[in-house]
C-alpha cells in the first residue's frame, strides 16, 4: 500500500521537474525578450534627433522593426502554438522587407538627394489599401 503513495509522490516529483524546466524556458524567454527590447529602445533613441522628420523617423523605425524581428525569433525558439509561430514568421518576413526599404530610403535622404530620389516600393505591406 505504501508503494502506491510512493508512486504518486514520484509522479508529482516528475511533474515538478517538468514545471521547473518550463519555468526556466520562460525565464530565458523573458530575459532575452527584455534584452531585445532594451537594445531596441537604445538604438531607437541613441542617435538623437537631426531636425529632419523623415530621417529621424527612419532612424527610429529601423531598430523598432529589427526589435520586432528579434522578438518574433524568440517566439520561434520558445513558442509552441502553431498560429503564433506562423504570425512570427510573417512578422520576420515583412519587417525585413520594410527594414531594407527604410535603410535604402535613409541612404538616399542622407546623400542629399532629397525627397525626389528613388526608393524601394513598399507595396504588399500591412495597411496599404488593396491588401
Amino acid at each position: 500500500m505504501n508503494d502506491g503513495m510512493e508512486h504518486r509522490a514520484g509522479a508529482m516529483g516528475h511533474a515538478g521537474h517538468a514545471e521547473a524546466a518550463a519555468g526556466a524556458a520562460v525565464s530565458d524567454f523573458q530575459r532575452q525578450m527584455d534584452a531585445d527590447m532594451g537594445r531596441m529602445m537604445a538604438h531607437m533613441h541613441g542617435p538623437g534627433y537631426t531636425g529632419d522628420p523623415d530621417i529621424d523617423f527612419l532612424v527610429m523605425m529601423i531598430p523598432h522593426h529589427q526589435g520586432a524581428v528579434d522578438m518574433a525569433r524568440l517566439v520561434l525558439i520558445y513558442g509552441r502554438d502553431p498560429l503564433t509561430r506562423s504570425i512570427a514568421e510573417g512578422i520576420i518576413a515583412a519587417q525585413r522587407t520594410e527594414i531594407e526599404a527604410m535603410s535604402a530610403r535613409l541612404g538616399v535622404l542622407r546623400s542629399g538627394a532629397g525627397v525626389e530620389g528613388d526608393f524601394p516600393s513598399l507595396t504588399g505591406l500591412r495597411g496599404v489599401s488593396g491588401n
